[in-house]
């Protein structure tokens, strides 16, 4: 879809904007209508979000990841838990996530608590993963400080060697996260700024969910 087509899609998103009324009960229905818009419109990495977490003096710190399961237990993105992400969701699970869908003037905002998924989850999903991603999450000490590219070579040749034969094994500091929400935003652009934000929000995840909006 080219650049004309894209605009057009946008203006056809403001123009219908936003209303309570039309909204279901649970956001991850709209989400996933969403979502659909947005592979429908043929962006990049539609399942592309930014999780932002909070360090140890309270700084925070945001990185793009790919989200791999949205259900109504949450969002799920895989990672080594020994980063710098990883680190500070243990030290602090309160996380925020960020799908920005820019050419539809779309924005879903999601708050929520991270947990390690299961070990059967984590595995189930590295299973799936390319030979070269699974070889690269027992080569990279993701975060931590490597003198040039070449460490990084020899480590990958290393676990290459090490799983020649057979399958490849999810290393046991590397796994899945689970963003249980308790806040998501949906962001629709409109018209000389008046954009349309409508936030559901809950206390936990056996409370119903509420509606408001909030001024652009």
């Amino acid at each position: 879809m080219d650049e004309i087509e894209l605009a057009r899609l946008r203006r056809e998103y403001e123009a219908a904007g936003l209303d309570e009324a039309d909204l279901p009960a649970d956001p991850l229905v709209l989400f996933r209508e969403w979502l659909q818009c947005a592979a429908d419109a043929k962006l990049a990495e539609v399942n592309a979000m930014v999780v932002s977490t909070v360090g140890a003096g309270g700084a925070p710190s945001s990185r793009m990841v790919l989200c791999k399961a949205a259900d109504e237990r949450g969002f799920v993105f895989h990672t080594n838990y020994r980063s710098r992400k990883g680190a500070e969701i243990e030290l602090d699970p309160q996380v925020a996530l960020l799908f920005p869908w820019h050419p539809l003037g779309r924005q879903v905002r999601v708050e929520g608590v991270a947990t390690k998924v299961g070990t059967a989850e984590s595995d189930a999903y590295f299973a799936t993963r390319p030979h070269g991603a699974q070889i690269s999450a027992w080569a990279s000490e993701q975060s931590s400080v490597v003198a040039d590219r070449g460490v990084l070579e020899q480590r990958t040749a290393e676990a290459e060697t090490a799983y020649a034969e057979g399958e490849v094994p999810r290393p046991p500091h590397w796994g899945g996260v689970r963003v249980e929400p308790r806040v998501i935003e949906f962001w629709q652009g409109r018209r000389d700024r008046l954009h349309d934000r409508l936030v559901y929000r809950r206390d936990d995840a056996s409370s119903p969910w509420s509606v408001v909006r909030l001024a652009p």
